[in-house]
Protein backbone atom coordinates (compact mmCIF):
# COMPACT_ATOMS: atom_id res chain seq x y z
CA UNK A 1 0.00 0.00 0.00
CA UNK A 2 2.70 2.30 0.69
CA UNK A 3 4.76 1.52 -2.31
CA UNK A 4 1.43 2.24 -4.07
CA UNK A 5 0.75 6.03 -2.72
CA UNK A 6 4.70 6.52 -3.15
CA UNK A 7 4.31 5.32 -6.58
CA UNK A 8 1.29 7.96 -6.82
CA UNK A 9 2.95 10.94 -5.40
CA UNK A 10 6.01 11.01 -7.48
CA UNK A 11 3.49 10.75 -10.71
CA UNK A 12 1.60 13.55 -9.75
CA UNK A 13 4.38 15.63 -8.67
CA UNK A 14 5.65 15.11 -12.37
CA UNK A 15 2.51 15.96 -14.26
CA UNK A 16 2.67 19.45 -11.92
CA UNK A 17 6.38 19.84 -12.86
CA UNK A 18 5.73 19.36 -16.35
CA UNK A 19 3.35 21.68 -16.33
CA UNK A 20 5.11 24.50 -14.54
CA UNK A 21 7.81 24.21 -16.76
CA UNK A 22 6.12 23.68 -19.53
CA UNK A 23 4.21 27.25 -18.79
CA UNK A 24 6.82 28.70 -17.82
CA UNK A 25 8.76 28.15 -21.05
CA UNK A 26 5.56 28.99 -23.23
CA UNK A 27 5.40 32.45 -21.65
CA UNK A 28 9.26 33.45 -20.88
CA UNK A 29 11.12 35.56 -23.09
CA UNK A 30 15.07 35.62 -22.68
CA UNK A 31 18.27 37.01 -24.18
CA UNK A 32 19.58 34.51 -26.68
CA UNK A 33 22.14 34.74 -29.02
CA UNK A 34 21.61 36.98 -32.08
CA UNK A 35 19.75 39.39 -30.67
CA UNK A 36 20.64 42.92 -30.15
CA UNK A 37 20.21 45.54 -27.50
CA UNK A 38 20.89 47.06 -24.17
CA UNK A 39 21.80 45.94 -21.43
CA UNK A 40 20.10 47.46 -18.45
CA UNK A 41 21.35 47.67 -14.92
CA UNK A 42 19.07 48.57 -11.61
CA UNK A 43 19.09 48.91 -8.35
CA UNK A 44 16.29 45.95 -7.05
CA UNK A 45 13.28 47.41 -8.91
CA UNK A 46 13.35 45.62 -12.44
CA UNK A 47 9.62 47.06 -13.28
CA UNK A 48 10.05 50.72 -13.13
CA UNK A 49 13.64 50.13 -14.51
CA UNK A 50 12.17 48.74 -17.32
CA UNK A 51 9.53 51.79 -17.71
CA UNK A 52 12.18 54.29 -17.17
CA UNK A 53 14.00 52.80 -19.73
CA UNK A 54 11.51 52.12 -22.34
CA UNK A 55 10.38 56.11 -22.19
CA UNK A 56 14.48 57.10 -22.08
CA UNK A 57 14.89 55.61 -25.31
CA UNK A 58 12.02 55.95 -26.73
CA UNK A 59 12.20 59.56 -26.13
CA UNK A 60 15.49 59.96 -27.41
CA UNK A 61 14.92 57.70 -30.26
CA UNK A 62 12.18 59.70 -31.83
CA UNK A 63 15.00 62.55 -32.09
CA UNK A 64 17.45 60.36 -33.64
CA UNK A 65 15.26 58.47 -35.76
CA UNK A 66 11.47 60.26 -35.59
CA UNK A 67 8.44 58.94 -34.78
CA UNK A 68 7.59 55.56 -34.68
CA UNK A 69 4.87 54.60 -37.00
CA UNK A 70 3.36 51.18 -37.12
CA UNK A 71 1.32 49.88 -39.64
CA UNK A 72 -1.62 47.73 -38.96
CA UNK A 73 -2.05 44.47 -41.22
CA UNK A 74 -5.18 45.72 -43.63
CA UNK A 75 -5.94 45.47 -47.23
CA UNK A 76 -7.74 47.24 -49.78
CA UNK A 77 -10.80 45.73 -51.71
CA UNK A 78 -8.88 46.27 -54.94
CA UNK A 79 -5.90 43.99 -53.99
CA UNK A 80 -8.76 41.60 -52.82
CA UNK A 81 -10.33 41.81 -56.32
CA UNK A 82 -6.79 41.23 -57.67
CA UNK A 83 -6.49 38.49 -55.76
CA UNK A 84 -9.29 36.82 -57.07
CA UNK A 85 -8.68 37.01 -60.76
CA UNK A 86 -4.93 35.70 -59.82
CA UNK A 87 -4.17 31.72 -60.24
CA UNK A 88 -4.41 30.45 -56.70
CA UNK A 89 -1.31 29.26 -55.95
CA UNK A 90 0.03 33.14 -56.55
CA UNK A 91 -2.78 35.01 -54.55
CA UNK A 92 -1.66 32.80 -51.69
CA UNK A 93 1.94 33.47 -52.09
CA UNK A 94 1.35 37.05 -52.39
CA UNK A 95 -0.85 36.93 -49.09
CA UNK A 96 1.79 35.65 -47.26
CA UNK A 97 4.37 37.81 -48.34
CA UNK A 98 2.07 40.77 -47.04
CA UNK A 99 1.36 38.87 -43.49
CA UNK A 100 5.25 38.42 -43.10
CA UNK A 101 5.87 42.10 -44.37
CA UNK A 102 3.16 43.01 -41.98
CA UNK A 103 4.64 41.05 -39.22
CA UNK A 104 8.52 43.13 -40.08
CA UNK A 105 6.35 46.23 -39.51
CA UNK A 106 4.47 45.97 -36.67
CA UNK A 107 7.91 44.97 -34.77
CA UNK A 108 8.36 47.57 -32.20
CA UNK A 109 12.05 49.72 -31.66
CA UNK A 110 12.34 48.57 -28.23
CA UNK A 111 10.77 45.27 -26.33
CA UNK A 112 11.88 44.15 -22.76
CA UNK A 113 13.07 40.74 -21.98
CA UNK A 114 14.59 38.85 -19.13
CA UNK A 115 18.43 38.80 -19.49
CA UNK A 116 18.74 35.85 -17.15
CA UNK A 117 20.34 37.93 -14.21
CA UNK A 118 18.68 39.69 -11.09
CA UNK A 119 19.25 43.67 -11.85
CA UNK A 120 19.79 43.32 -15.21
CA UNK A 121 17.15 43.87 -17.79
CA UNK A 122 17.51 43.36 -21.67
CA UNK A 123 15.86 45.73 -24.04
CA UNK A 124 16.09 44.06 -27.79
CA UNK A 125 16.34 46.87 -30.49
CA UNK A 126 15.09 46.57 -33.80
CA UNK A 127 16.67 49.31 -36.81
CA UNK A 128 18.29 51.00 -34.12
CA UNK A 129 21.75 51.31 -33.43
CA UNK A 130 22.17 50.59 -30.00
CA UNK A 131 25.35 51.93 -29.27
CA UNK A 132 24.95 55.29 -31.02
CA UNK A 133 21.59 56.17 -29.65
CA UNK A 134 23.28 55.13 -25.73
CA UNK A 135 26.30 57.27 -26.65
CA UNK A 136 23.97 60.44 -27.93
CA UNK A 137 21.88 59.87 -24.37
CA UNK A 138 24.63 59.93 -21.87
CA UNK A 139 26.32 62.66 -23.79
CA UNK A 140 23.15 64.77 -23.25
CA UNK A 141 22.82 64.09 -19.62
CA UNK A 142 26.51 64.95 -19.58
CA UNK A 143 26.12 68.29 -21.23
CA UNK A 144 22.71 69.24 -19.62
CA UNK A 145 23.68 67.23 -16.49
CA UNK A 146 19.83 66.64 -16.09
CA UNK A 147 18.14 63.97 -14.44
CA UNK A 148 16.14 61.78 -16.00
CA UNK A 149 15.80 58.43 -14.03
CA UNK A 150 15.62 57.27 -10.89
CA UNK A 151 16.36 53.65 -10.56
CA UNK A 152 18.60 52.84 -13.70
CA UNK A 153 22.43 52.37 -12.81
CA UNK A 154 24.20 51.33 -16.32
CA UNK A 155 22.68 51.42 -20.05
CA UNK A 156 25.41 49.31 -22.02
CA UNK A 157 24.86 48.67 -26.11
CA UNK A 158 25.02 44.93 -27.07
CA UNK A 159 25.60 45.08 -30.82
CA UNK A 160 26.89 41.51 -30.94
CA UNK A 161 26.00 38.49 -29.16
CA UNK A 162 27.56 34.93 -29.26
CA UNK A 163 27.98 31.56 -26.98
CA UNK A 164 29.43 32.24 -24.36
CA UNK A 165 32.66 29.75 -24.37
CA UNK A 166 36.27 30.82 -24.71
CA UNK A 167 36.15 29.44 -28.42
CA UNK A 168 32.83 30.68 -29.66
CA UNK A 169 34.40 34.19 -28.12
CA UNK A 170 37.45 34.26 -29.98
CA UNK A 171 36.12 33.28 -32.92
CA UNK A 172 33.05 35.69 -33.31
CA UNK A 173 35.18 38.45 -31.62
CA UNK A 174 37.68 37.65 -34.53
CA UNK A 175 34.97 39.05 -37.22
CA UNK A 176 33.50 41.48 -35.09
CA UNK A 177 36.39 43.84 -33.79
CA UNK A 178 37.53 44.51 -37.05
CA UNK A 179 35.93 47.64 -37.82
CA UNK A 180 37.82 49.16 -34.99
CA UNK A 181 41.27 47.25 -34.47
CA UNK A 182 42.03 45.94 -37.94
CA UNK A 183 44.75 47.64 -39.85
CA UNK A 184 44.63 50.52 -41.26
CA UNK A 185 42.11 51.09 -37.95
CA UNK A 186 43.82 51.05 -35.05
CA UNK A 187 43.23 52.43 -31.00
CA UNK A 188 44.20 52.26 -27.87
CA UNK A 189 41.69 50.51 -26.18
CA UNK A 190 40.98 48.95 -22.47
CA UNK A 191 38.27 45.24 -21.78
CA UNK A 192 35.54 45.63 -19.57
CA UNK A 193 34.46 42.12 -18.87
CA UNK A 194 31.80 41.01 -16.45
CA UNK A 195 30.55 37.46 -15.51
CA UNK A 196 26.78 37.22 -14.23
CA UNK A 197 25.07 33.46 -13.54
CA UNK A 198 28.34 32.12 -15.26
CA UNK A 199 31.44 30.50 -13.98
CA UNK A 200 33.44 28.63 -16.70
CA UNK A 201 35.18 31.07 -17.96
CA UNK A 202 38.19 32.77 -16.45
CA UNK A 203 38.57 36.59 -16.34
CA UNK A 204 42.27 37.15 -16.67
CA UNK A 205 41.93 34.17 -19.66
CA UNK A 206 39.25 35.98 -21.72
CA UNK A 207 40.65 39.51 -21.75
CA UNK A 208 44.11 37.73 -22.44
CA UNK A 209 42.73 35.93 -25.25
CA UNK A 210 40.98 39.34 -26.78
CA UNK A 211 44.27 41.38 -26.06
CA UNK A 212 46.31 38.68 -28.26
CA UNK A 213 43.47 39.25 -31.26
CA UNK A 214 43.56 43.22 -31.15
CA UNK A 215 47.23 42.86 -31.71
CA UNK A 216 47.43 40.21 -34.45
CA UNK A 217 44.54 42.23 -35.88
CA UNK A 218 47.41 45.57 -35.75
CA UNK A 219 50.50 46.27 -33.77
CA UNK A 220 49.31 49.84 -33.45
CA UNK A 221 47.13 49.17 -30.86
CA UNK A 222 48.23 49.81 -27.53
CA UNK A 223 45.89 49.12 -24.36
CA UNK A 224 45.52 52.53 -21.99
CA UNK A 225 43.92 51.83 -18.99
CA UNK A 226 43.36 55.16 -18.18
CA UNK A 227 41.61 57.21 -20.97
CA UNK A 228 41.24 54.77 -24.05
CA UNK A 229 40.02 55.86 -27.00
CA UNK A 230 37.75 52.92 -27.02
CA UNK A 231 36.64 50.19 -24.50
CA UNK A 232 35.49 46.49 -25.81
CA UNK A 233 32.83 45.73 -23.28
CA UNK A 234 32.39 42.13 -22.43
CA UNK A 235 29.47 41.10 -20.48
CA UNK A 236 28.41 37.12 -19.69
CA UNK A 237 24.91 35.90 -18.47
CA UNK A 238 24.90 32.79 -18.57
CA UNK A 239 25.38 31.22 -22.13
CA UNK A 240 25.39 34.40 -23.38
CA UNK A 241 28.01 36.67 -24.21
CA UNK A 242 26.88 40.68 -24.91
CA UNK A 243 29.36 42.62 -27.11
CA UNK A 244 30.03 46.24 -27.72
CA UNK A 245 32.70 48.64 -28.70
CA UNK A 246 32.37 51.86 -27.00
CA UNK A 247 33.96 55.89 -26.93
CA UNK A 248 34.05 58.07 -24.25
CA UNK A 249 33.76 54.48 -21.78
CA UNK A 250 35.68 56.82 -18.87
CA UNK A 251 34.37 60.04 -19.86
CA UNK A 252 30.98 58.94 -19.19
CA UNK A 253 31.68 57.49 -16.07
CA UNK A 254 31.70 53.95 -17.11
CA UNK A 255 28.12 54.62 -19.05
CA UNK A 256 26.55 54.77 -15.28
CA UNK A 257 23.99 57.55 -15.95
CA UNK A 258 23.49 58.71 -12.28
CA UNK A 259 27.39 59.46 -12.34
CA UNK A 260 27.24 60.85 -15.57
CA UNK A 261 24.80 64.02 -14.65
CA UNK A 262 26.95 65.21 -11.94
CA UNK A 263 29.05 68.26 -12.03
CA UNK A 264 33.14 67.92 -12.54
CA UNK A 265 34.99 68.43 -9.72
CA UNK A 266 37.92 71.17 -10.90
CA UNK A 267 38.92 73.07 -8.02
CA UNK A 268 42.45 71.99 -6.66
CA UNK A 269 42.22 71.94 -3.03
CA UNK A 270 42.78 69.51 -0.73
CA UNK A 271 39.01 68.67 -0.68
CA UNK A 272 38.67 67.98 -4.22
CA UNK A 273 42.02 66.05 -3.99
CA UNK A 274 40.53 64.14 -1.83
CA UNK A 275 36.73 63.46 -3.70
CA UNK A 276 38.58 62.91 -6.81
CA UNK A 277 40.58 60.00 -4.87
CA UNK A 278 37.25 59.22 -3.94
CA UNK A 279 35.93 58.91 -7.26
CA UNK A 280 38.52 57.53 -8.72
CA UNK A 281 37.99 54.56 -6.31
CA UNK A 282 34.42 54.30 -7.45
CA UNK A 283 34.77 54.44 -11.31
CA UNK A 284 38.43 53.29 -11.62
CA UNK A 285 38.82 50.14 -9.51
CA UNK A 286 37.69 46.52 -11.41
CA UNK A 287 33.90 46.05 -9.97
CA UNK A 288 35.44 42.67 -8.58
CA UNK A 289 32.86 40.63 -6.18
CA UNK A 290 29.99 42.82 -7.14
CA UNK A 291 26.92 41.05 -7.38
CA UNK A 292 23.54 40.79 -9.33
CA UNK A 293 21.34 42.08 -6.34
CA UNK A 294 24.47 43.65 -4.41
CA UNK A 295 24.56 46.93 -7.11
CA UNK A 296 23.42 50.09 -5.03
CA UNK A 297 22.45 53.64 -6.37
CA UNK A 298 25.78 55.72 -7.40
CA UNK A 299 28.37 52.91 -5.69
CA UNK A 300 27.79 49.91 -8.09
CA UNK A 301 31.47 50.64 -9.36
CA UNK A 302 32.96 49.75 -5.80
CA UNK A 303 33.77 46.28 -5.74
CA UNK A 304 32.78 46.47 -1.92
CA UNK A 305 29.93 43.47 -1.82
CA UNK A 306 30.52 39.92 -1.62
CA UNK A 307 30.97 37.70 -4.37
CA UNK A 308 27.92 35.41 -4.65
CA UNK A 309 28.00 31.72 -6.26
CA UNK A 310 27.76 31.26 -9.70
CA UNK A 311 28.53 35.07 -10.66
CA UNK A 312 32.17 35.93 -11.81
CA UNK A 313 33.62 39.31 -11.63
CA UNK A 314 34.54 42.36 -13.77
CA UNK A 315 37.53 43.68 -14.42
CA UNK A 316 39.25 45.93 -17.02
CA UNK A 317 42.63 45.62 -18.99
CA UNK A 318 44.34 44.58 -21.96
CA UNK A 319 46.52 41.52 -21.72
CA UNK A 320 50.31 41.30 -21.75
Amino acid sequence: MSAVQNESRKRSKKRFMAGHHSKRWKGSRELEVGMQGILITCNMNERKCTAEALNLLGEYADKLYGLEKLQENTGSSSEEEEAEEEDVDVALKKEVAQLRASETKQERRFQALDSGANNVIFIRTQNIESDKLVHHILSDLHTTKKKKSRVILRMLPVTGTCKAFQEDMVKYLATFLEPWFKTPSCATYQIAFKARNSNHNKRDEIIKSIASLVGKMNPKNKVDLTNPELTIIVEVIKTVCCLSVVKDYTLYRKYNVQEVVKDDISKPDVTTAKADADTSDQTEKPDAGETDRGETKGEEDKGTSVSEKGEGDEGEGGGE
